[in-house]
């Protein structure tokens, strides 16, 4: 196996974790599963050998190609599978207009699973989803959701104009403690670097974050996580324990 480049037709998990997710939430498009010999140290790998069971995927035990392809000695399986397309659900979505950094995206993906957020429209340029580092960073949170790229957001805007839009500004027209939905809506964050442009005023109800004069901005991560915190509270208000099995 070749390191991952962009345009690849296939791509790879890196971990036991997220090649679990992976098998259960994409077993069809899985190839193969290629584990290190120590993986019987591992207490998920009978989770990976009955979930490949179930759905008649080899696995092969290969140490040269998990150290070639892992930049951790930790790694030890990873799951080999073909690039897929999602279309986006009418539901509530995450806007990222050219988000570039790999780390953030996994965390914003993780964040959002969190969150109940499944759907997700990156606007061009933009980082590659599919890349094994924000596969990692997510933690296989990406094959739950639905990840569609748009060469513009007027492409998108047009394509889900039934929706409320909220743009995330530091000129932000309304503070976001003020800010309710009650339908289908759109959050939407700028670049890590620069937000986004002025442009994004005229689209539904623009909204910042308050916070004390002594930075700047919030981390788009932090932000976007705040956001849907708050966009979320009344599915959650309701509930006394953090898991229903506790």
């Amino acid at each position: 196996m070749k390191l991952y480049k962009k345009g690849n037709d296939q791509s790879y998990t890196l971990g036991v974790f997220p090649t679990i997710e992976l098998l259960k939430h994409r077993p069809k498009d899985v190839v193969r599963v290629v584990v290190h010999s120590s993986i019987h140290q591992n207490r998920g790998y009978p989770m990976i050998q009955e979930l490949c069971q179930q759905y008649h995927i080899p696995i092969d035990v290969h140490d040269r190609t998990i150290e070639k392809l892992s930049p951790k000695n930790n790694c030890y399986a990873i799951g080999v599978f073909k690039i897929y397309t999602s279309p986006l659900q009418q539901a509530h979505h995450v806007v990222l207009e050219h988000p570039m950094d790999m780390g953030n995206m996994g965390t914003i993906m993780r964040t959002m699973l969190g969150f109940g957020y499944k759907n997700l429209a990156i606007i061009k340029p933009a980082v590659d989803i599919f890349d094994p580092k924000v596969i990692r960073a997510s933690m296989g949170a990406i094959f739950h959701l639905n990840v569609a790229y748009y060469d513009s957001f007027e492409e998108y805007y047009h394509a889900f104009s039934d929706h409320e839009f909220y743009p995330f500004m530091l000129k932000g027209a309304k503070n976001i403690h003020q800010v309710h939905s009650h339908q289908c809506h759109s959050l939407v964050f700028g670049n890590e670097s620069h937000g986004l442009d002025d442009t994004y005023l005229n689209y539904g109800q623009s909204v910042f974050i308050p916070h004390h004069e002594e930075i700047d901005s919030l981390n788009l991560s932090m932000a976007l996580g705040i956001a849907l915190f708050h966009f979320s509270k009344a599915e959650f208000e309701g509930k006394e324990v953090l898991r229903e099995d506790v």
